[in-house]
């Protein structure tokens, strides 16, 4: 990776990966960049539980039961409302459920889809990203945010994948009571990481991006008529490449 342009664009989210686990110091120095991410007023309001080996193991288990018995404990809403961010969503299913060849009224291929998120899609690592409750908490996780970008970076700068899992926090008190956590820390999201497996045939579906001119709206700026090539339309979006 020469370049910061090549990192952001060229990184992915992988649905499968190989067993091997990630050197203890690829790890810290991923932990070192990414607390070096902004916050409001300098509040650096993160904390990271990383867990490995038989810990990872215990804690996919509590998740797995807590999904089995419908335990869910979510500490933030989960809704995409009815318009653009719906369709959006609805699109990344259609296309990983198909890569599956799972289809849309297969709901036990779809419930096993759920349960392979809670075990992390096989990847030996996975960081629990936790939040203290702090005002409506919106600038909290928006600081989280950027902390697990730079998480998510310095991972593929090291040759590594992770994948941000929000179904983690619909289980919250389950995964506070696997790793001791209080109760005032509140479950964002986990990144499962480690090495992509080439193999998988999710590993060729590139979901691709809304155009700038459809997500920024410049004032004063030129910036849209210098020539720069847009991003492919939203409809469609998904592709499958094979350098991927």
């Amino acid at each position: 990776m020469s370049t910061i342009t090549e990192v952001i664009r060229s990184r992915r989210s992988p649905r499968a990966f190989l067993p091997d686990p990630v050197p203890g110091g690829v790890i810290r120095e991923v932990l070192e960049d990414a607390r070096w991410a902004p916050s409001h007023s300098n509040t650096q309001p993160w904390t990271t539980h990383v867990v490995s080996g038989p810990a990872r193991d215990a804690l996919s288990s509590a998740l797995l039961e807590a999904h089995d018995a419908e335990r869910r404990s979510p500490d933030f809403t989960e809704t995409y409302g009815d318009g653009v961010h719906l369709e959006r969503s609805q699109h990344l299913a259609a296309a990983t459920y198909g890569a599956r060849g799972i289809a849309r009224g297969d709901h036990e291929g779809r419930n096993e889809v759920v349960r392979e998120n809670l075990r992390f899609y096989g990847a030996p690592h996975v960081a629990m990203l936790f939040v203290p409750q702090l005002g409506d908490g919106v600038r909290a996780a928006s600081d989280v945010g950027m902390y697990a970008q730079n998480f998510l970076l310095s991972l593929h700068g090291h040759g590594y994948q992770g994948i941000p899992q929000a179904v983690h926090g619909m289980y919250a008190d389950a995964v506070r009571s696997a790793l001791g956590v209080p109760r005032d820390q509140k479950l964002l999201f986990g990144i499962a990481f480690g090495t992509a497996d080439p193999a998988s045939p999710l590993r060729s579906l590139e979901i691709g991006r809304v155009p700038l001119d459809r997500s920024v709206v410049l004032h004063d700026s030129d910036v849209f008529d210098e020539g720069a090539p847009q991003e492919a339309a939203e409809s469609g979006m998904a592709r499958s490449i094979a350098s991927m």
